[in-house]
């Protein structure tokens, strides 16, 4: 029997995404489900392991591809117009109605790993989500980088990307160890909102014309690590503004307390780390 059950997500403009549901597999069920939502260029493979976990922990999961990423890339990269604004404002809005239509449930928990624990000012579901864990969230802003990072970021903003829409007609982030190439527009997107503080509040009244951050009640927390060269606590708190009227947490997790020599931006989430994956699960139960 399969751990997972594929399942379709059509979107409002009619964009089909690729998900798999992990049922629950404790007989004592969580009362709610858990919508894993992907990092920029992360395919929901990459989930696989911990999704699998926390359907033993009790509770229903599911995890997706954004449009252009993995399985919801139809057609070639390069025509691809998916972008990030999509999937905050169309892409984590229809995941969460399949999810609460599948499970019967009233809300969901949004755990995030990176841009996927970003987009919840766009997200106008953001009343059907119980609480945010936002995973290595932050608004990722240039100048808060710190490390190798800090001086890669503005040469693949600058340089790799715009000469890449040119001639490949995609970002070639596989290429430099970040995941899949993205769609041209999910490449800009991520120079342009990380040029500036506040990540996607730059493009409200540009691509965005419905803004719902001062209307998000919804708890958020983010768990990032003390060795992140994104997520630093600066970007995280740069993060956390943006949402005036939720309560907020910052939760730093030093490696060395977890006897690990780091864990970064992407480690959270791999069997190596899955002493971790109990704080990670706890944060979810936790009512802000």
């Amino acid at each position: 029997m399969s751990e997972f059950e594929a399942l379709p997500i059509v979107c409002k403009d009619g964009y089909q995404l690729a998900a798999r549901f992990y049922a629950h597999t404790n007989k004592e069920k969580q009362n709610l489900p858990v919508l894993i939502c992907p990092a920029t260029g992360i395919t929901k493979q990459f989930y696989h392991s911990f999704a699998t976990w926390l359907s033993e922990q009790g509770f229903d999961v599911m995890v997706f591809d954004f449009r252009g990423i993995g399985e919801s890339l139809h057609g070639q990269l390069k025509d691809s117009t998916a972008s990030i604004v999509q999937w905050g404002e169309l892409d984590i809005p229809a995941a969460i109605d399949v999810l609460l239509n599948k499970t019967h449930a009233q809300q969901v928990y949004l755990l995030g790993h990176s841009a996927g624990g970003q987009l919840m000012g766009v997200n106008a579901n953001h009343h059907k989500v119980a609480k945010v864990v936002a995973v290595s969230g932050s608004s990722g802003h240039i100048k808060g980088l710190k490390g190798r990072t800090k001086i890669l970021a503005p040469i693949m903003f600058k340089g790799i990307f715009p000469l890449a829409r040119l001639t490949l007609g995609y970002g070639p982030t596989n290429a430099i160890g970040m995941g899949e190439n993205l769609p041209k527009d999910v490449a800009r997107e991520w120079a342009q909102f990380c040029s500036k503080p506040g990540y996607i509040l730059n493009a409200v009244g540009k691509t965005i014309h419905e803004d719902f951050h001062s209307k998000v009640h919804t708890p958020i927390t983010v768990l990032w690590s003390s060795d992140d060269e994104i997520a630093t606590e600066a970007n995280v708190r740069d993060l956390l503004r943006l949402y005036p009227n939720a309560h907020t947490d910052m939760i730093e997790l030093k490696p060395a307390s977890y006897n690990h020599k780091m864990i970064g931006h992407m480690l959270m989430f791999k069997k190596s780390h899955q002493n971790l994956w109990p704080v990670i699960a706890k944060q979810l139960l936790i009512a802000s």
